[in-house]
């Protein structure tokens, strides 16, 4: 991060033009950041989820909303200022996307059928409840679309794997890390 401000959305909500939440948490961008952000400033969200940007107070207190094309509205405040708000203050990337490339939505999709069948095949191992699902997923879906790619990669030999303390099937990253 050498080279940028790391601050308070309190303080850059005073001066930025641009805001982009992308935590996953509720209330990023509450009333007293609409109140003080420049005229004009644009909002929006790339967060999973769609409470980081008070919506609904922006909605109730706006003295105009005017749409200026598609997933793109201009609210007036009481003070004057404008706030541009993308995708209603969903999911930007989704919300304002014609879609995603092939390859994103068959490494997704690819995932999703291997999770589904880890559950269906292991329902001993995941009573209801929220899991993190093995790693050897994530890489078996990697390993599925590697030729896709023009990869090619050599396979640990038992000697390597012992080495670096690994099974030479996977999984190959430890489970501390996060992909």
């Amino acid at each position: 991060m050498e080279g940028y401000e790391v601050t308070t959305m309190d303080e850059a909500c005073k001066k930025g033009q641009v805001f982009v939440s992308a935590t996953g948490c509720d209330d990023i961008i509450c009333p007293r950041h609409f109140e003080q952000m420049p005229d004009n400033a644009i909002v929006c969200n790339i967060g999973h989820f769609d409470t980081e940007i008070d919506m609904k107070w922006l909605n109730a207190n706006n003295v105009e909303k005017i749409n200026i094309k598609a997933q793109v509205d201009r609210f007036k405040l009481c003070n004057g200022r404008h706030v541009i708000v993308l995708a209603e203050g969903g999911t930007v990337n989704l919300g304002c996307a014609s879609g995603h490339p092939s390859f994103v939505m068959s490494t997704s999709f690819t995932n999703q059928v291997l999770a589904q069948i880890e559950l269906w095949t292991r329902p001993e191992q995941y009573p209801v409840g929220v899991y993190r699902l093995p790693k050897k997923l994530d890489e078996e879906v990697a390993a599925a679309h590697l030729d896709h790619l023009g990869v090619k990669l050599t396979k640990l030999t038992d000697a390597q794997a012992n080495n670096l303390g690994l099974n030479p099937e996977g999984p190959f990253k430890p489970d501390h890390y996060r992909y």
